[in-house]
């Protein structure tokens, strides 16, 4: 309100109107928070009627009015800055002035924090439970391919024979600790900043430790100013959510690659053709897969940009700032499942795999490997098989080449350190890749152990997620029992 002096009475619409109205307004796009906000209120005047600071008949009536606004909808709401007001609004419209009660002890900074959060925290469970299911996409087709040999790239030039199980398995652990990161983001969501006001406080008795306990957070955010404030939990969750997407992209990327070459076939149901070239098959929904990473990191500089100037506390453009991370929650969600169910249904040539194994000569290492097992320094043993790589031009060497080569370069007889079967066992791919049976390496041997330490980890995230819904929708059913204790 404000002083008109040349009337002398009390106007109370300095704020209501003007041209920055809409601009200022977030109620459209708050619509992802309308019930987030709803357990808030509810919440809170539970609390302010156990520490009775407001009278339980009012708050019954509190209540009451806002199961009315829930049925009505979103779209039912008054014009509003946001859905926070617009609530409040719709509350004191049904039951009086006394509606206004329900805001008391609270400001909307702390109350935004508490929905983006409340909401947040939903939504990132969700892509958890989308980065479990394409891991056991994964761990799916590596079960059944922990023998079908394939090429293995560097810099996408042929470098060492391995197998379609470790191929995948390798991004079943990026993807491992994507979930990790998104589980690490949870728990700093799951903080409340409620009670904290516009950032000093409240002089009312509040029960902070009450409205986190009836929302489902694990603990209070202990600082006023900061729970007001703070974002970077929607960094985290951004950064986390664009790394994902990065590993998301790296395996759309390879898919696409080996659909080219004829390594893999998609299904009909995650390829596309062409409008004019009936015979194109193409893997459209992996590409967007691809270009979902663009988003995600877009959001993530988005985010930042918008934080990095800002002065504590609350300052309106972190109004804008929350819709980074619910666009990206969305889009890299999506783009999971799309990930996951290309995998699980794609085909594998497993004779053409085999077939290209051992092109550009990939068996090259085995062979200086065997040279230093037999006591051969390793670099003269690559130097050897380099120029017997060249002498080959182009071609993979014989047994006859290397013996050449050997006597050009060690002066000596190959068959001085190895016999012929070990070398020719060297040279093939499946053999290649059978050796190589350390810790984490393609050999079937490896893959089984390997398998074996991922379906463990699998199933310890599943009961991680499992955990945290379980307590939520225990929280829900808690805060719900309260507010029937005022009907």
């Amino acid at each position: 309100m404000s002083e008109d002096p040349s009337e002398g009475v009390v106007r109370r619409d300095r704020f209501s109107g003007g041209p920055a109205r809409g601009f200022l307004s977030s109620l459209a796009a708050d619509e992802r928070i309308f019930q987030a906000d709803l357990a808030v209120d509810r919440a809170h005047v539970v609390m302010l009627a156990e520490q009775d600071i407001v009278d339980d008949d009012t708050v019954g009536e509190i209540l009451a009015a806002l199961d009315d606004v829930e049925s009505a909808g979103h779209g039912a709401l008054p014009d509003g800055e946001d859905v926070h007001e617009a609530i409040e609004s719709a509350v004191i419209d049904r039951m009086g002035a006394d509606g206004g009660k329900m805001h008391t002890a609270r400001s909307r900074n702390d109350e935004v924090a508490t929905c983006i959060r409340y909401r947040l925290r939903e939504d990132v469970l969700g892509v958890v439970e989308n980065t479990i299911a394409l891991r056991e996409a994964l761990v799916s087709v590596a079960e059944k391919h922990t023998e079908t040999v394939m090429p293995g790239y560097t810099h996408l030039q042929p470098a060492q024979p391995t197998t379609v199980a470790h191929y995948l398995l390798s991004y079943e652990a990026a993807v491992a600790r994507d979930t990790a990161r998104l589980l690490d983001a949870y728990d700093r969501i799951n903080q409340s900043p409620l009670g904290a006001a516009a950032f000093a406080g409240t002089p009312f008795d509040v029960d902070r430790e009450r409205t986190a306990e009836l929302l489902g957070f694990d603990s209070v955010m202990s600082n006023s100013m900061d729970a007001s404030a703070a974002r970077d939990f929607l960094a985290e969750t951004l950064s986390a959510l664009a790394t994902y997407a990065t590993t998301l992209s790296g395996l759309a990327e390879d898919i696409i690659i080996f659909a080219n070459k004829g390594y893999v076939d998609l299904d009909d149901d995650y390829s596309s053709t062409s409008s004019i070239m009936p015979q194109k098959k193409n893997p459209d929904t992996l590409e967007l897969v691809r270009g979902t990473a663009g988003d995600a990191v877009g959001g993530l500089t988005g985010l930042l940009t918008t934080l990095k100037g800002l002065p504590r506390a609350y300052n309106r453009d972190l109004q804008r700032a929350h819709g980074h991370a619910f666009d990206a929650v969305d889009a890299v969600g999506n783009a999971t499942d799309v990930a996951g169910g290309a995998v699980a249904t794609a085909t594998w040539n497993t004779e053409l795999l085999a077939a290209e194994a051992a092109d550009g000569f990939s068996t090259a290492t085995g062979v200086a490997d065997l040279l230093a097992m037999a006591g051969l320094p390793f670099r003269t043993a690559h130097e050897m098989v380099a120029e017997a790589a060249a002498e080959a031009n182009g071609e993979n060497p014989t047994v006859a080449t290397l013996d050449a080569v050997a006597e050009e370069v060690l002066g000596a007889s190959l068959w001085e350190y190895v016999n012929r079967d070990a070398v020719e066992a060297a040279l093939d791919p499946t053999q290649s890749v059978a050796s190589r049976d350390s810790q984490g390496g393609p050999a079937p041997s490896a893959v089984a152990d390997d398998l074996d330490a991922v379906v463990s980890a699998l199933d310890a995230d599943t009961a991680a997620l499992a955990t945290r819904r379980d307590a939520l929708a225990a929280a829900d059913e808690q805060l719900a029992t309260e507010v029937t204790r005022y009907d």
